[in-house]
Parts: C-alpha cells; structure tokens; sequence
C-alpha cells in the first residue's frame, strides 16, 4: 500500500512539474533579440511626458496588455512634474543619475539620487517626480499598458496640445 502511494505521489509530481513547465514556456517569446546599445532604435518620447526624452522599446508594447521594456533618454535637467502609475514601476538606471521625490508634498529637497547601477520600483498610485542630472538613461519595465497621471492636470504635456 504504501509503495503504492508513493508511486502515485511521483507521478502526481511529475504532472504538475510538466504542467508548470509548459505554462511557463507559453508565456515566453519563442524569438531572441539582442539589443547592444548601436542597435537601439530611438524615438521621441511619449506625447505623455515633456518634451525632450527619447524611448526605445526593447521588448513588448509599453501601450498594450502585457509584459514590456523601455528605455528612455533623458537630457541634463529633464525633469517630469509629479504624478502617479496605475501599475507598479520599475527603474534601472544605465548611466548617468536620476533624482526621485515621493509623497505628499514632493520635496525636491528630500529626493533621493539614484546613480547609475540603481535599481527601484514603487507602487502602484505612489505620487513622485523625477529628473535628471547628466545625460541619464533608464531602463523601464513592467506590464502595460503603461500610464502616466499628473498631480496637476496642468502639468500633462498632453494638455498643453489641446489648448493650441
């Protein structure tokens, strides 16, 4: 009896082990794509943040459902107003530094550097503003769509368009 049970056990485990294999390879991409920086396609950031950015997807659509990687190029200074995401965010920063402010009152006085090799991530409805100093490149990924939400309506860059 019990070597029966035990036989039953591996096989049971043997089935949900294939099972959690195969599922886990279906959410996977079955192309490779390598990315060394001369490679990377740079584009205009989003109309949704200031002017000035540059964005290159690396993988997935930062617009639809489902898992993505961005990078965005900041110039010295760039700054983006406070606002918040509906999903988490989660930043590696490639070169150069990133400052980010967070609560109620976004104190730039209070903001924490995060230099090159940093890595964060807040949650979602976290308000916080960022900006850069130096030439600053951070890496972006999480699960779009991506969405941006401005403390201050005025600040949307978006709204500045439509009053045109």
């Amino acid at each position: 009896m019990k070597a029966i049970f035990k036989s039953a056990l591996v096989v049971l485990l043997v089935m949900v082990f294939s099972w959690a294999r195969s599922f886990a390879q279906e959410d996977q991409s079955v192309d490779m794509r390598l990315y060394p920086p001369a490679s990377m396609e740079w584009k205009a950031g989003p109309a949704a943040i200031p002017p000035g950015a540059k964005m290159a997807v690396l993988e997935g659509d930062p617009t639809k459902e489902g898992p993505f990687v961005v990078r965005f190029q900041f110039p010295e200074g760039y700054h983006i107003p406070p606002h918040t995401h509906p999903k988490t965010e989660r930043v590696t920063v490639i070169s150069g530094a990133l400052y980010l402010a967070t609560g109620e009152s976004l104190d730039r006085n209070s903001a924490r550097k995060l230099p090159a090799g940093s890595f964060g991530y807040w949650p979602a409805g976290m308000k916080h503003t960022a900006w850069s100093e130096g030439e600053t490149i951070i890496q972006l990924h999480g699960v779009g769509p991506w969405q941006i939400n401005y403390v201050n309506p005025a600040d949307d860059p978006r709204n500045a368009k439509k009053s045109l």
